[in-house]
């Protein structure tokens, strides 16, 4: 007889662990959750509620449900309950016996019961406090370990920074854009497992050989059987209908590893978005006995090969992906968990920031090391859409204890993380955490070395070295060889440091924000791979509304102030404004003018790293997304809101990009293509007033190879302008193929503060469609970084913070469910131009 699966999501409720009052629970799920929905405290991200909960985490909470299971499944010889995520102290009681003590947010924990179990069942789950759990062994160290974004102070423990002791998401503790909540709960689903003769533990699917003529294949079939026996393994694969393997295999009792090797002959391969298509073959692993199905395994695999290129050349050691034997340029972004509570996070909302990500032509994510290992879904979504991972490890700006219980704890969660997540064609490399190599190794008296005598110090590198140049390699040799391992992210090289100078492996560049250096650095500060940088911006103001009062409409009024969680954050941005722009006038503006400011200067980092192609062959900006509505670096806010850094990641990525740039007076135009075949294309440079009037023009057809970046066009400043004022003028460029347009850009020769732009006479026409609504603009006069908006209504637009050339008519769409009375009326439109005048 085939297993038996019983989800365990019903019936459950919680209470205080000192109180008798027990409510609704819902899994999976966490307290703060549940308390909220039974209204018992108010919502969390509204205004300063944060500072009101911090009693949460400083209490145990008991969580129970009552089960009953057939007498036909009682009979089973096998029972096992797993627990996909308790976060994270936790005991479990079934029938008033102890089976589990847990202590680890990010394992997968399994109790083999039998005698316990009966028809009716009762099972408790009391959560321990990490604060009570976790401050004795903060007081009980000669010295305290480093963990820099750990918000002790407004979690009411002073500068006890205890985060690094529990296996738990560091951003749970506060970060510089999160807040403060460390949960507790059933976060992950919890079931029954029956069965009888054997069951399949887990099945890997290691690609030996990958190319477009064959791919050769061995398959890991972990089985548990409870005795010896012959059984009959299947390996067939769905959607192309054929038959990998089926032979008759003698099984020993107990766990053994069944290796299976087969080749596809002319496989269709999967590609990352951009490149082709993301094609996944779907194969079930079946075991039979002589009469029926023991047990199946079904695996979505995409067959590609993909490496991380390092070799050696004339500035130094090259660190780029090769997907199926072609050097990507990777595009995209840093990615934290989509809420502060992740069970809340529904499939649709992972699907549209996937989603996004496609729209903006990105081809890879950064799941960073202070969040969690993503829930199953996110990693099929990306499989799907073809957006390669670049995965940290859960360790993130701290150093962490090196005793055995730790070591040994962290060991088990590698071990089933990695059994989880090898099988995803979208994962493209292993990283054992974020900064922590860096912020340590810093020759200032901001590097951790620096901060300890030398004994202590070189107790805590040597614990440091136990993880991620012994343990995790070590894990990663054994199940998932094939993929690369890069210890630390940035780093130089495989115990090489990182700096802003060196010439081999990854960069996270903050000249450009906490280093105040102007935007126009990003031009020079160019690694081999650019993993991260960033700008902040503030949510538009509908946003905003969702979390305030009107009283509280002034980005430094104490609620906006506690959703901006960089300390230098407000200061940082009315500097750069300074820079660049007039202040603007009011509260509404300046949200609007921000988001151009981070838009602008970023758009100055993702071009100059494209334009360094090949010597720079990754651009992943700080961050995607937000767990909470906040002032921060992303690009598209906690109510899935495009900012206007998104609509312009969106051109800076396509796929081909005509890029101008202006470097000590001489004005150049380049063209990238990240296309895998060569195209014929007819470019076209204007030099054009603020009223429309064209002074200078070239016009030309290229052609450009494959995967490929060139200069077009290069002259002086002085030339190109002549007589004309550099605060009148703007220069255009576009790449087109007969009607497509791959690419349009613009240059402007000064500061935008400098600019003598006139007020923009915009005209615009309504349409209604199936999806919404056509917006057809024009305008007789130049308007910068025009943004529409209907404040009141969820609505998204086709393109936004867009400049609106003279005379050039743009149709925008806006799609929406709601219909909208008086749509053109209620329509607001915003330029720079408005912001001071």
């Amino acid at each position: 007889m085939q297993k038996r699966r019983i989800d365990l999501i019903e019936n459950w409720i919680f209470k205080h662990q000192d109180k008798d009052e027990w409510f609704p629970a819902e899994i999976p799920g966490c307290v703060h959750t549940d308390l909220f929905n039974n209204k018992l405290i108010d919502d969390p991200f509204y205004r300063t509620n944060e500072k009101k909960l911090q009693w949460i985490d400083k209490v145990n909470w008991e969580y129970l449900t009552k089960f009953h299971i057939t007498t036909d499944i009682l009979n089973r010889r096998h029972h096992r309950f797993v627990f996909e995520g308790l976060d994270t102290y936790a005991d479990v009681y079934l029938n008033g016996e102890k089976i589990l003590k847990a202590d680890n947010m990010f394992r997968k924990w399994t109790v083999d019961l039998q005698e316990i179990l009966k028809n009716k069942n009762v099972l408790k789950v009391i959560f321990k406090s990490p604060v009570i759990e976790d401050v004795p062994k903060y007081d009980a160290l000669e010295y305290h370990l480093p963990a820099i974004n750990d918000q002790s102070d407004v979690g009411e423990l002073g500068d006890k920074r205890i985060s690094v002791f529990a296996r738990k998401a560091p951003y749970h503790y506060g970060w510089d854009w999160g807040p403060r909540f460390v949960t507790m709960g059933i976060w992950r689903p919890v079931y029954l497992v029956s069965w009888d003769d054997a069951i399949i533990e887990s099945v890997h699917f290691n690609q030996l050989k990958v190319t477009e003529k064959e791919a050769k294949l061995e398959v890991a079939i972990e089985i548990n059987s409870d005795r010896k026996q012959t059984t009959y393994l299947k390996i067939s694969e769905k959607s192309e209908d054929f038959i990998s393997y089926y032979e008759a295999i003698e099984l020993e009792k107990g766990n053994q590893v069944i290796a299976v090797r087969f080749e596809i002959k002319n496989p269709k391969l999967w590609w990352c978005n951009g490149l082709g298509e993301p094609y996944l073959y779907l194969f079930i692993t079946e075991l039979y006995n002589e009469t029926d199905l023991i047990d199946k395994n079904t695996t979505s695999i995409g067959l590609r090969s993909l490496k991380v290129i390092r070799e050696k050349d004339e500035k130094g050691r090259s660190f780029y992906f090769e997907l199926n034997g072609k050097p990507v340029f990777a595009k995209g972004a840093n990615y934290i968990p989509n809420d502060s509570f992740v069970p809340r996070v529904t499939h649709s909302k992972y699907e549209y920031i996937i989603r996004s990500a496609v729209d903006a032509n990105m081809n890879m994510l950064r799941v960073w090391g202070g969040g969690i290992y993503e829930n199953d879904l996110f990693y099929d979504l990306c499989d799907q859409y073809g957006i390669m991972i670049w995965q940290d490890f859960m360790f993130s700006c701290s150093m962490y204890p090196g005793d055995d219980a730790f070591l040994a704890n962290v060991h088990q969660e590698i071990n089933d993380n990695v059994k989880r997540l090898r099988n995803h064609a979208s994962i493209a490399i292993w990283c054992g955490n974020n900064e922590n190599d860096m912020i340590w190794n810093m020759d200032t008296e901001l590097g951790w070395k620096n901060q300890f005598d030398s004994k202590i110090a070189d107790k805590l590198w040597a614990d440091y070295r136990k993880v991620f140049y012994k343990i995790l390699p070590e894990i990663l040799n054994e199940l998932d060889p094939q993929r690369f391992y890069w210890p630390s992210s940035p780093l130089a090289g495989y115990d090489k440091h990182a700096s802003y100078t060196t010439t081999s492996g990854d960069m996270h560049y903050w000249g450009v924000w906490h280093g105040k250096e102007p935007f126009e650095k990003y031009n020079i500060h160019l690694a081999r791979f650019m993993s991260e940088y960033g700008f902040q911006s503030f949510p538009e103001f509908a946003s905003v509304k969702k979390y305030t009062l009107s009283d509280d409409w002034d980005i430094d009024s104490e609620v906006m102030i506690a959703h901006q969680r960089s300390e230098i954050g407000n200061q940082l941005i009315k500097m750069y404004m300074n820079w660049d722009y007039h202040l603007p006038k009011n509260f509404t503006d300046m949200l609007y003018l921000v988001q151009v400011l981070q838009a602008e200067g970023m758009k100055i980092g993702m071009e100059a790293h494209r334009r360094a192609k090949p010597y720079c062959m990754g651009s992943l900006y700080w961050q995607i997304n937000d767990c909470w509505p906040v002032a921060s670096w992303s690009s598209i806010d906690y109510y899935g809101r495009w900012k206007a850094l998104h609509y312009f990641a969106q051109k800076a990525f396509a796929p081909v990009l005509i890029s101008p740039t202006l470097d000590n007076d001489i004005f150049r135009v380049f063209l990238i293509s990240d296309l895998l075949k060569p195209i014929k294309c007819q470019n076209q440079l204007k030099l054009i007033d603020f009223n429309g009037n064209v002074i200078w023009e070239s016009e030309y057809n290229i052609k450009i190879d494959a995967n490929n970046n060139f200069k077009i066009f290069e002259c002086s400043q002085r030339e190109l302008l002549k007589e004309k004022l550099r605060n009148q003028v703007f220069l255009y460029c576009s790449c087109s193929e007969k009607e497509k347009v791959f690419s349009e850009n613009c240059f402007y020769f000064d500061k935008i503060k400098n600019l003598d732009l006139p007020k923009p006479e915009v005209t615009v026409d309504v349409t209604e469609n199936s999806n919404g609504y056509l917006i057809n603009i024009l305008s007789k006069s130049l308007a910068k970084n025009l943004c529409l908006n209907l404040e009141d209504y969820d609505v998204f637009f086709s393109d936004n913070y867009f400049d609106l050339f003279p005379y050039k008519k743009i149709q925008i769409t806006c799609v929406t469910k709601s219909e909208i009375k008086n749509f053109r009326e209620k329509l607001k439109i915003i330029s720079v131009y408005d912001t001071y005048h």
